[in-house]
């Protein structure tokens, strides 16, 4: 009931371009031939109106749950390349990370801290994305959580932790990695 083409439609061109971001259907059309086409053309979800607002917002949200856990595990999956910045090598295949050749140890939360801000070429991650992304919190809660662990990166990884020339702190806005 779009104007110009139906919602199956975008969904087939959608899926036809190769996108791939989850997609929920609400629409009054409720029979089962439409709900099975839905699913057919791609749709994650399939919800009839009318419904509450609190089912569709839970719906997201596992929608987006469900794409992350995705995203996470095609990147393990996936044969990632050695990313690097200054004398630091980090191996996401083998969780390994080197400062100029030798073995840094780093705890499972470290690394993925280490490796979110190196996949983000340079843009500023705040406390509360770094929360969400790297331990699953879902509320903006205040810990120093993110600051302790980003004290220890810089302990481990900088030549001068006390005058960071990697791991940056960006005032009022977050971290960011400057390689």
């Amino acid at each position: 009931m779009l104007p110009g083409m139906d919602g199956y439609r975008v969904l087939k061109n959608l899926r036809d371009d190769g996108l791939e971001m989850p997609v929920l259907i609400l629409t009054a059309r409720g029979q089962e031939a439409d709900k099975v086409l839905g699913f057919r053309l791609g749709a994650d979800d399939y919800v009839t109106k009318p419904c509450g607002v609190l089912e569709l917002l839970a719906r997201v949200g596992a929608l987006l749950r469900r794409s992350r856990m995705a995203d996470r595990a095609a990147h393990a999956a996936s044969p990632d390349t050695v990313e690097k910045f200054g004398v630091v090598e980090i191996n996401p295949a083998s969780r390994t990370v080197t400062k100029q050749g030798q073995l840094v140890a780093l705890s499972p939360k470290e690394f993925d801290l280490l490796l979110t801000l190196v996949r983000r070429r340079g843009a500023v991650a705040s406390r509360v994305e770094l929360l969400r992304e790297v331990w699953g919190h879902r509320v903006e809660v205040m810990t120093r959580t993110v600051d302790i662990h980003i004290a220890e990166l810089r302990r481990k990884l900088e030549d001068d932790p006390s005058q960071p020339r990697h791991i940056l702190t960006v005032w009022k806005a977050g971290y960011r990695l400057e390689p």
